[in-house]
């Protein structure tokens, strides 16, 4: 049984690809695979990708026959992952070489836990490091945790086991994607968060995260979050009604105003510092 299985779904980043692949082959940890699946890419990456993974029996390089989008072609990669660890790394983005390495070893230590993420490391178009995204922290993980603001992204391992205890990765979504993912392990078990960056981050223009796709992502980003506050039965937030349908994004946002206050995020750290010192 293979222990790893690094999933990426690619659309149209063919130029970034080489020091994703490089990133992979120069892994610590070496029981690993990869699974890619090209979502009908427009550019040379099906080309580019199969020249770099050759007949390496790690890679394993998929393809949707039409466009269907984010949701669709991360929930597509499971599918085909062995592995018992599983992670998504974008094709534009990079590993750590300790990355497989450090987050197992934690899996091996605590063998409760349901996932393990890290701080990542923002970098410019070359992939060349200008600081650690500062949001990623301790969390402590009850059902009014909604990842709002973001307080973790990428590198996230979660147990193959229990992304099928959930419903899996909504097909439907275009973006907010990994916080649907996050979201549905939360509710399964105990997270573990590493303080080291074990992930490349690239911005570029190109990204789906960059800023012409902002309000889009906001607006699935609240989706989800509604989406998860209704399967969490949740029918008040902080005394407020949970609306029964989705009607705006502002609605679901205003619900979780309260926690960026002072005395909210106070709570929430003394909660963090308990939980570790058990």
């Amino acid at each position: 049984m293979i222990n790893f299985s690094i999933l990426i779904a690619n659309y149209n980043n063919g130029k970034y690809f080489k020091e994703c692949y490089h990133s992979l082959i120069n892994q610590t940890y070496e029981d690993w695979q990869v699974i890619i699946v090209d979502d009908a890419s427009t550019d040379n990456s099906v080309e580019v990708i199969q020249s770099l993974i050759g007949n390496d029996p790690r890679f394993k390089l998929y393809k949707n026959p039409v466009n269907k989008g984010c949701g669709f072609t991360k929930r597509e990669c499971m599918k085909y992952a062995e592995g018992n660890l599983c992670a998504y790394l974008d094709p534009d983005d990079a590993l750590y070489p300790e990355a497989l390495e450090k987050t197992f070893n934690e899996f091996v230590e605590q063998d409760s836990l349901v996932a393990i993420y890290s701080q990542m490391m923002l970098c410019n178009e070359n992939l060349i490091p200008e600081k650690v995204y500062a949001s990623t922290k301790p969390i402590y993980n009850n059902r009014y945790f909604f990842n709002c603001p973001t307080q973790f992204a990428h590198f996230f391992v979660f147990k193959k086991e229990i992304y099928l205890r959930t419903s899996g990765i909504n097909p439907s979504l275009k973006s907010a994607v990994d916080q649907d993912l996050y979201l549905k392990i939360l509710e399964q078990g105990e997270i573990k968060y590493i303080k080291e960056p074990l992930y490349f981050y690239r911005l570029h223009s190109n990204g789906i995260s960059q800023q012409s796709a902002k309000q889009s992502a906001k607006e699935s980003f609240a989706k989800v979050i509604h989406e998860t506050m209704k399967r969490r039965g949740i029918r008040k937030i902080n005394n407020q009604p949970v609306p029964e349908t989705f009607t705006n994004a502002q609605e679901i946002y205003e619900l979780l105003n309260y926690q960026t206050n002072k005395m909210h995020r106070l709570i929430s750290k003394i909660k963090v510092t308990l939980n570790n010192s058990i």
